[in-house]
């Protein structure tokens, strides 16, 4: 359903708003931590190893995707609250058909230089293949990635976050019993499990695309556009979402490199390490979807009211975000503490603390503590992102994720925290970040418009 996010109470609209999100990517995380238990629980620690080196390229490929998505989410969120419908739907298009070619780009590039660039990662031998096995299949649908991650940005634009929600569900569903059905009853492996999310992956792009189509049938365009035809694609609107798009790209691009510079670390410390590392990062994603998600509605939220000229409603917003996120965090770092060795126990065979569960109950009890930081820090970059202050928002994400790195190496080889820098490094990088962004909050300096004139008929 759209939602107009320019009117009404903030906390109640940005708490309803961001929910869904939160719902729809427990859902989405519920089956890539079936993924990994299935693979753990009936092919292997060293499959779970397999899939947890394969990562950091398929975030990567998420990264490019989203990062994207982001320059469609923030521009069609502005020209909707401008209420610049028939532009809106010139955008949408645009997006679908520039995105949906790039994908399939990715796609070919992916399945081509997967085993090479596992090779760059120092991947172990001993799981070299079935990582290149998961890695070229997943690619193999990454023109769904592409297309589901735009139009999941189209949908929260238009302050719908239920509708995205149904889909991730059913996909969700679907992924888990492809899962079961291809690794237990077809003894398939790891290419069982790949195959099964690029199967739920493609039928959730396709459902999303006809919904969407469907609505924007009906959305009636401003008086002073009504009969026009809206044209299918149109560079103006290219440059609008390239100029938030391609720093929101770079940004998560920087986050996948730093994975992959950190996966380089724990892959030298050995299998044993990586298993627990991926079993505790399966956690740590799912605890972080809560600040995520009130990142991805303060943008929204932010670009809306921006589009509206409803600067003051931008501000207050942000303080019901942080509200929000010193709450979700403190719960969440509770549970962990309580129950992180039951959650880790799903993907690893329970205690044996000298070992795999040993490393990733640290990495949890270390990293759970900053919660509120990384709260702080997400939320200020979506407002940031949101009101098309791309310069400030790239410069907060390059300071949290290369100075992460740079700790991590420095403390792992010039102190006798060794593998422990590792989780260490990652509120160091959340304190260094979170300055610049509330820093250039406070300073106002973010207020602007990634929207100008209209796009000539």
């Amino acid at each position: 359903m759209v939602k107009n996010l320019t009117e009404g109470a903030p906390l109640r609209l940005l708490f309803f708003f961001s929910m869904p999100m939160v719902v729809g990517n427990l859902f989405q995380q519920l089956y890539n931590m079936v993924d990994t238990a299935v693979v753990g629980k009936f092919v292997g620690e060293d499959a779970v190893a397999a899939v947890g080196s394969s990562f950091p390229i398929v975030f990567l490929s998420v990264a490019v995707a989203a990062g994207l998505s982001m320059g469609c989410n923030v521009v069609v969120s502005q020209l909707f609250g401008a209420g610049r419908i028939h532009e809106m739907k010139t955008t949408i298009s645009t997006a679908i058909l520039s995105l949906s070619v790039l994908g399939l780009i990715i796609m070919g590039l992916g399945t081509l230089f997967a085993g090479s660039l596992l090779e760059l990662l120092g991947t172990d031998p001993d799981i070299m293949t079935d990582s290149r096995t998961y890695l070229q299949i997943y690619f193999g649908g990454a023109v769904f990635l592409f297309l589901y991650n735009t139009l999941n940005g189209i949908y929260n634009a238009q302050g719908d976050s239920r509708t995205p929600l149904i889909f991730l569900m059913i996909s969700s569903l679907a992924n888990i019993v492809l899962d079961l059905l291809f690794v237990i009853q077809f003894h398939m492996g790891v290419a069982g499990v790949a195959w099964a999310t690029l199967i739920s992956q493609g039928l959730c792009a396709a459902a999303s695309l006809l919904v969407l189509f469907y609505r924007l049938k009906h959305m009636a365009s401003e008086p002073a556009h009504q009969g026009e035809k809206v044209a299918l694609f149109h560079m103006v609107a290219v440059k609008r979402i390239a100029q938030i798009g391609l720093p929101s790209m770079f940004q998560q691009a920087l986050v996948s490199l730093s994975m992959m510079m950190m996966q380089g670390l724990v892959n030298s410390y050995g299998k044993v390490l990586v298993a627990g590392y991926t079993a505790a990062t399966k956690i740590d994603t799912l605890a972080m979807l809560p600040n995520m998600n009130f990142s991805n509605a303060m943008s929204s939220y932010t670009a809306q009211n921006i589009g509206a000229g409803k600067f003051d409603r931008v501000k207050q917003g942000l303080r019901a975000c942080l509200f929000m996120v010193v709450v979700f965090s403190l719960l969440i770092t509770v549970v962990i503490f309580l129950f992180g060795d039951n959650l880790l126990s799903l993907f690893l065979d329970p205690g044996d603390t000298s070992g795999a569960l040993g490393y990733g109950l640290t990495y949890m009890h270390t990293v759970s503590v900053f919660y509120i930081l990384m709260g702080l820090l997400f939320v200020a970059n979506g407002m940031l992102r949101g009101a098309g202050d791309m310069g400030a928002f790239t410069v907060s994400s390059v300071a949290n994720l290369f100075s992460r790195v740079g700790i991590a190496y420095a403390l792992a080889y010039l102190t006798p925290l060794g593998a422990n820098a590792i989780w260490w490094s990652i509120p160091a990088g959340w304190a260094v970040g979170s300055i610049f962004s509330l820093l250039r909050v406070r300073s106002g300096k973010w207020i602007r418009q990634a929207i100008g004139d209209e796009i000539p008929s």
